[in-house]
């Protein structure tokens, strides 16, 4: 078949494309500052170059076809990408220098933010956009909007590149004033206290009960956080203990304004700075990229 076949002129899929959209020649062309005849013709060049009927016509009324609706759903798709790709390359320009960055809150206010100082110092003429994610296990409803992410997982996300930052490990810590017998805890003393968690996380004391060879039926739940950082807060105001990603309460262990228990337990996942191929050139990610990876130790 012929390929010019396959690939009608633009103006004619973007007529068709606003006509079946309203169901209306007439505010088809008021969308697109033409005439009603003339998104007709268009329409009708289009219907002669793929020989298929894609309107039914009764007077002013038009209803599409099967085959009309089918050939709409897909060209809509195509169109919004092409529609997409077209707004990313104009901004690419104006935008070179600037990143929206999509990170966990207390993993970016405890682990990224503080670096930051050195990366605006290396590269004065970046401006990184931070927004907070609470949950990032869908990529593609996170990344809306924005060009990257910062986020925990097993690093296999289709249409994504992901760059591993560091293994995750987490640790029960508690308060010392709370508990001041601590260091002669065991592992099944653990059932005997309130055990905090996240809501984004509500299986990690489970995994660490059968890590340790502990039933499960000795749980005690206790108030669970949506944001971990109101979850480290919540264990040194002495309410109970919590399993943590290490990485998030380094400066509190090392203050001693909190205490780990027992010995660190490994995930299974690990965080990465992770955005869809599209991106993987824009300047502004490259240079972000380049130098997060360069003071991260994998």
């Amino acid at each position: 078949m012929n390929p010019r076949r396959l690939t009608p002129s633009m103006s004619l899929l973007i007529a068709f494309e606003a006509a079946a959209r309203h169901g209306s020649f007439t505010k088809a062309a008021d969308e697109l500052a033409l005439t009603q005849s003339a998104i007709s013709r268009q329409v009708q060049a289009l219907e002669a170059q793929l020989d298929v009927e894609l309107f039914k016509r009764d007077g002013r009324r038009i209803e599409l076809t099967t085959a009309g609706a089918l050939y709409q759903h897909e060209l809509a798709a195509a169109l919004g990408r092409i529609r997409s790709a077209t707004l990313q390359t104009i901004a690419h320009k104006s935008e070179s220098g600037t990143l929206n960055l999509a990170v966990l809150p207390t993993f970016g206010s405890r682990w990224l933010l503080p670096q930051m100082h050195d990366f605006y110092a290396r590269h004065p003429g970046s401006v990184v956009h931070i927004h907070s994610r609470i949950a990032l296990n869908d990529l593609s409803s996170a990344a809306q909007d924005m060009h990257a992410l910062i986020c925990a997982g097993n690093g296999n996300w289709p249409g994504y590149i992901a760059h591993p930052l560091m293994a995750e490990t987490l640790l029960v810590i508690a308060s010392p004033d709370a508990l001041p017998g601590h260091a002669g805890m065991r592992p099944q003393d653990v059932a005997q206290h309130s055990l905090l968690s996240v809501v984004s996380r509500p299986n990690a004391w489970s995994d660490w009960f059968e890590h340790n060879g502990l039933d499960h039926h000795i749980l005690r739940p206790g108030p669970s956080f949506e944001v971990t950082s109101h979850l480290i807060q919540a264990v040194a105001a002495g309410i109970g203990i919590a399993l943590v990603p290490s990485v998030l309460v380094r400066d509190e262990l090392a203050r001693g304004e909190l205490v780990s228990l027992f010995e660190p337990m490994n995930s299974g996942r690990s965080y990465y700075l992770a955005y869809a191929t599209r991106f993987q050139n824009l300047p502004s990610l490259c240079v972000f990229r380049d130098w997060l990876l360069a003071n991260t130790n994998t």
